[in-house]
C-alpha cells in the first residue's frame, strides 16, 4: 500500500511522471506478465498484452479513483485485455483450420522459457480447456493465492459468483488431471 501511495503522490507532482512510471513498471510487471502468460501461455502474446496493460493503465491513471488498490485496478486491466486478446484469438481460429488445444499446449511447452516438468505440463494444458472467466478465476486463485474479495474486486463481480467459477474450474481440473492419469 506505501508503493501504492509513493506511485500516485510521484504521478500527481509535476516533472515526476517518469519516476511514477518506472516505479509501477518495476514494482508490478512481474506479476502482470505472469497472470496473463498463464492465461495465453506463450512469451510473446503476454508480453504484448502486458505492453497493452501498462499503456492503458498509464492512460487512464489520471481517472483512478482510489477506491481499491493499485494492484486490484491494474489487475482488472490486465484480465480485461487478457480475456479481449482470448476472444479475438479464438475468433480467428473459428475461421482456421489449425486452431485447436493442442496446438496451444504445444506452443507453450515449446517455449524457451518453459521449465516444467509432466506434471506442470498437464496442469498448464487443463488450464487451456478452461472458459476465459474460470481461466482467469483459477489462475488467480491457484498461481497468485489471492483472496476471492480480491478476485471479485479485480473482476467486478462478486464474492459468490468468483467462488462458483473457482469451484467449477477445480472440479473440471480434477477431473481432466484423473482422466490423464
Amino acid at each position: 500500500m506505501t508503493e501504492d501511495k509513493e506511485i500516485l503522490d510521484a504521478f500527481r507532482q509535476e516533472g515526476k511522471e517518469d519516476y511514477a512510471f518506472n516505479l509501477l513498471v518495476r514494482r508490478y510487471s512481474r506479476d502482470l506478465y505472469w497472470q496473463i502468460r498463464r492465461m495465453v501461455f506463450d512469451h510473446d502474446d503476454a508480453d504484448d498484452i502486458l505492453q497493452n496493460t501498462l499503456v492503458k493503465a498509464w492512460k487512464y491513471l489520471p481517472g483512478f479513483r482510489e477506491d481499491c488498490r493499485l494492484y486490484t485496478w491494474l489487475y482488472r486491466i490486465a484480465v480485461n485485455e487478457t480475456l479481449n486478446f482470448l476472444k479475438s484469438k479464438r475468433l480467428r481460429a473459428m475461421f482456421s483450420l489449425s486452431g485447436n488445444e493442442r496446438a496451444v499446449e504445444d506452443r507453450f511447452t515449446a517455449d524457451p522459457y518453459f521449465s516444467g516438468d509432466e506434471i506442470t505440463r498437464r496442469l498448464y494444458a487443463g488450464i487451456a480447456k478452461l472458459p476465459p472467466k474460470q481461466k482467469v478465476v483459477f489462475s488467480m486463485r491457484y498461481f497468485d493465492q489471492m483472496k476471492f474479495d480480491d478476485i471479485a474486486a479485480a473482476l467486478k463481480g462478486t464474492t459468490g459468483s468468483i467462488k462458483a467459477s473457482y469451484h467449477h474450474a477445480y472440479m473440471k481440473m480434477k477431473r481432466y488431471l484423473k482422466e490423464e492419469d
